[in-house]
């Protein structure tokens, strides 16, 4: 049993944290314009007397704390990520978003501020013989922060042995910690195919190349890649997003063009390959088969989110030891969503975990305009990212 738990220290200024979170929730900032709340990172943490750079990685902000002790050489990453969704909020808090079509609809304001406890906590006890590095991180909603930052230098300013991260999870009960050894969220691809036929008049089909019977075909014929490719315990999912042609203004003409705009997601490179591969095999064919031409444009966004095995029950044993096994769960189902934090991970080994907050059986999922992050568990997550510093780097040993 560890002879300590930073929980109860880190309740002590709960109402601090939670008017932190609030105010960051009334204030959101989007991708690489978080101008305003990274000032309020990095002020909070020169407050305490930490070591702050800022500008990594554009608008990111890194702290740096050494423990009582840091002759052991050794360092650990805590990431948070900070940026809003361009989302026009439907809430009825007092904190609502001030911010007309912006708000923080993924709770990345109560990781930034669950970081900030962790960093009050662990620069007051220093009860550990290392150096924790506080990433404060970003654009992660779609504009790659954690690259931004690896490309400005992150890991060789400041080195890390693992990396951590966190995120909110409405569909787990409030203080449950949830995380798996292995695949936690997906790899985000982007598709695009434009289907050129020959338009003409509505009436007389026969003297076209219809694109929107060749879209309809393709979208059909797309669907069996996963079903009939894919094996069985392998995961993928192949959707469309966006289908466009012609004019609601002109329903006699037949359009000379059609695009398909969608997603892909997979866990494996193997698979994203054969996925990638089937599609381009399947819609040149049936386009040919019409008479028509088709050109897929595939580009590949954020890579699968892979814990390392050895991280992963590291942190299920340090939940275990705060909140008890029945509040943490080893096996949990991967996400198809995507995260940014995956760059991080091909980088340096590290776990990605949940936090249970509650809420998804009354609707206030993530990315919803009634999405809001549930302060009681603050001191949860807090109290997660200081174990881990101080259970990874311990004083002793």
């Amino acid at each position: 049993m560890y002879p300590r738990s930073p929980l109860e220290s880190i309740q002590k200024f709960h109402q601090e944290l939670t008017l932190l979170r609030r105010d960051l929730h009334a204030n959101p900032e989007i991708g690489f314009q978080e101008v305003r709340t990274a000032s309020i990172v990095a002020g909070a943490l020169e407050a305490l007397g930490i070591e702050v750079h800022r500008g990594v990685g554009r608008t990111g902000v890194v702290g740096v704390i050494r423990g009582q002790r840091h002759d052991s050489g050794r360092s650990i990453g805590l990431r948070a990520d900070m940026d809003a969704l361009p989302i026009k909020e439907e809430g009825v808090a007092q904190y609502c978003s001030t911010v007309p079509g912006l708000m923080h609809a993924c709770g990345h304001d109560g990781h930034t501020a669950m970081l900030l406890g962790a960093a009050k906590y662990l620069v007051q006890n220093r009860q550990f013989n290392g150096t924790v590095v506080l990433i404060f991180q970003p654009a992660e909603e779609g504009l790659g922060g954690a690259k931004a930052m690896l490309d400005d230098g992150l890991f060789e300013r400041f080195p890390c042995d693992a990396i951590y991260a966190l995120h909110n999870w409405p569909a787990l009960p409030a203080g449950t910690i949830g995380i798996n050894p292995g695949p936690m969220m997906a790899a985000s691809d982007r598709w695009e195919v434009t289907i050129e036929g020959r338009g003409g008049h509505g009436a007389h089909p026969y003297q076209t190349i219809d694109p929107i019977v060749v879209a309809a075909h393709v979208v059909t014929a797309l669907q069996t890649i996963v079903s009939r490719n894919v094996h069985p315990v392998e995961a993928a999912v192949i959707s469309l997003g966006h289908i466009q042609a012609g004019s609601p203004n002109a329903p006699s003409v037949i359009p000379g063009r059609a695009l398909l705009v969608g997603t892909v997601r997979t866990f494996s490179d193997t698979v994203q390959k054969l996925v990638e591969s089937r599609m381009r095999s399947v819609i040149s064919s049936v386009a040919q088969a019409f008479g028509a031409t088709a050109e897929l444009k595939y580009h590949r966004s954020y890579p699968a989110t892979i814990n390392s095995a050895t991280q992963a029950n590291f942190v299920a044993d340090v939940a275990t030891e705060l909140f008890g096994a029945e509040h943490v769960v080893r096996d949990l189902i991967p996400s198809m969503g995507s995260e940014d934090f995956s760059y991080m991970l091909q980088k340096r080994p590290g776990a990605y975990f949940r936090l249970g907050q509650g809420g998804a059986e009354q609707g206030r999922l993530l990315h919803n305009a009634n999405f809001d992050f549930n302060d009681a568990v603050i001191p949860t997550g807090s109290a997660m990212f200081a174990a881990l510093a101080e259970r990874s780097m311990p004083l002793e040993t």
